[in-house]
């Protein structure tokens, strides 16, 4: 199976690593493709080291090929995975926004294809009504979501907003799959 994993700019970006070994260790091609914001957490080199497949991190980075590289991403994916989703990461999908490969890849899914978004953001961006506007909008569009959890955040705070365990994701995009 070809798992699309998305990362956007969030401190949890560093526990997208793992999803990645676990997926490729149960015989799945992953392909990641990162925000610029994430590269600012975790390198494209990491991903791509456990991966052994090129991370998309631009559209500039699709001059090799005759083909858009999102676009034939889009084509073979079985599942589009994003952990973690940012709260600007969810308002782009949800408005049909693609600045970057991760939103166009989106948008160019199939509407077979499952999407499952893990976000992770402070709580007090999770619960506020912009952004559950947008994750509203990502359901009705048949979108799936794993978390938010709580716990102790990044920020400091203590609430909702962590992202969901790393076996949770798991479990869920097996069961999409």
């Amino acid at each position: 199976m070809h798992i699309i994993l998305g990362i956007s700019g969030s401190i949890a970006a560093y526990k997208a690593a793992e999803l990645a070994s676990q997926w490729v260790k149960q015989g799945h091609a992953v392909h990641v493709v990162m925000t610029r914001a994430a590269t600012e957490f975790i390198t494209p080199l990491t991903l791509q080291t456990l991966t052994r497949q090129p991370v998309l991190v631009s559209l500039e980075d699709e001059k090799q090929a005759w083909k858009p590289g999102h676009i034939e991403l889009a084509d073979k994916a079985d599942l589009l995975v994003v952990a973690p989703a940012s709260a600007n990461v969810l308002g782009q999908l949800a408005n049909g926004l693609a600045p970057d490969p991760l939103t166009a890849i989106y948008l160019a899914l199939p509407r077979t294809t499952p999407v499952l978004l893990a976000p992770a953001m402070n709580g007090k961006m999770w619960l506020h009504p912009a952004n559950q506007r947008n994750v509203a909008q990502l359901t009705a569009d048949g979108c799936h979501f794993i978390g938010p959890a709580e716990g102790e955040l990044a920020c400091g705070y203590e609430g909702i907003g962590r992202l969901a365990p790393v076996e949770e994701i798991i479990a869920k995009a097996a069961s999409l799959l």
